[in-house]
């Protein structure tokens, strides 16, 4: 994987957190996975360090710079400053097309060797990024090429983010019972909720939340629902009859709501591997889920227009073809469908056992398009062997 530089790589990942965690979330996964995998030497830019703090709690709030599991995390204040070529890491990846410093920019240019310039783009299974994913754009003023690359479902994008080992890991974790109860214990549950068909909720405001707790509450098995705090807190702190802060837990029926607060990462894995159904939101949570070998349902974040049902749909042709019970219950989860949600969750609930048998063969067709991390340092290696061939 060597890309020609002075050892070691320098990359420098600038986030703009829009989507409170999916977005710190990504870029976070991908810093350590850059850095513990490839020996990348990674800068981190970030300008909401809080909801970083939630995923990550050994991040300083206050701090400018600091290093957390050999990552340096920067505080991304504003669009000011200027910065000397020396500055300028190898790699350079705006996440979504986030605005970089323009002095980072023309510092950018300066640089006898340019650095490879890539924008990492969200994830969508439409077939439109297969044409898109590599392309170039260069800067309307300065000697500098931007590439766009995509994540995605197919041979023809960069794949899904996922470490090495993380399939081992999940597969030892559920297959270890005693391991499972522990974890599960360690976040407050009783042997009685542990027992109970588990679910996890992760969801936009909007969600249709309370319909969902009134059907479990009448549920003829015992159901225990597991919430981040401050997610759907209208419709939990209705059901608690109380605060929805972390600890906090009733029973109505069937169902035990209980409110969990933001766990690291490696915790929040564990939380998907555990349950035997999860609801996860936005882009980070989502291929998490994949990952986890368990039923999902996706709340995929609003766009303008619904443009995100066309996402929402396109992802349904490709992983729910077979399971007409999950895309109709997906589309009126997403407000994308008017349904009576009775019948869309009993029919979820009676197709769940074959949903689950898909998981491990879903995997399987993910990792065979490699894996994200290594497919951008390829490509960037890619692109260092051609800029080196061009004359000076």
């Amino acid at each position: 994987m060597a890309l020609s530089y002075s050892s070691p790589i320098t990359l420098a990942l600038f986030c703009k957190v829009v989507d409170n965690y999916g977005d710190i979330g990504i870029c976070w996964r991908l810093a350590r996975q850059l850095q513990h995998e490839h020996g990348v030497a990674v800068t981190l830019w970030v300008d909401d360090l809080r909801s970083f703090q939630r995923i990550c709690p050994e991040v300083q709030c206050e701090a400018d710079v600091q290093c957390i599991a050999g990552v340096t995390v920067r505080h991304w204040r504003d669009q000011a400053g200027t910065f000397a070529p020396a500055e300028i890491a190898d790699i350079v990846i705006e996440f979504f097309a986030c605005d970089i410093p323009p002095g980072y920019i023309e510092a950018m240019a300066t640089r006898p060797i340019k650095p490879v310039w890539l924008n990492l783009e969200g994830l969508t299974a439409e077939e439109w990024v297969e044409g898109c994913h590599r392309l170039p754009s260069m800067h309307p003023r300065l000697p500098l090429t931007k590439h766009f690359f995509f994540p995605g479902f197919t041979a023809k994008t960069g794949g899904l983010l996922c470490e090495a080992g993380l399939h081992a890991q999940r597969q030892a974790f559920q297959a270890d019972r005693a391991t499972q109860q522990a974890f599960l214990q360690r976040l407050g549950l009783t042997p009685e909720q542990s027992a109970a068909f588990k679910i996890s909720l992760f969801c936009y405001p909007h969600a249709p939340v309370r319909s969902l707790f009134a059907l479990w509450q009448a549920a003829t098995q015992a159901v225990t629902c597991l919430v981040p705090e401050g997610v759907a807190v209208e419709a939990v702190q209705a059901f608690l009859q109380q605060p929805p802060i972390a600890g906090a837990s009733a029973t109505h029926g069937a169902l035990t709501v209980k409110v969990l607060p933001f766990v690291p990462q490696p915790d929040y894995d564990r939380l998907l591997w555990a349950c035997d159904l999860n609801f996860v939101r936005g882009e980070d949570s989502f291929v998490r889920a994949q990952w986890a070998a368990r039923p999902f349902v996706w709340h995929i974040y609003p766009q303008d227009e619904n443009l995100h049902h066309v996402k929402l749909r396109a992802f349904l042709q490709r992983y729910a073809s077979a399971f007409p019970s999950l895309a109709q219950f997906s589309l009126y989860w997403n407000g994308a469908l008017e349904a009576d949600p009775v019948a869309c969750w009993t029919a979820l609930q009676n197709q769940l056992p074959e949903i689950a048998d898909q998981a491990d063969r879903w995997q399987e067709s993910m990792l065979a398009n490699g894996d994200l991390s290594c497919n951008l340092l390829r490509f960037a290696a890619d692109l260092r062997a051609e800029q080196g061939k061009k004359p000076v």
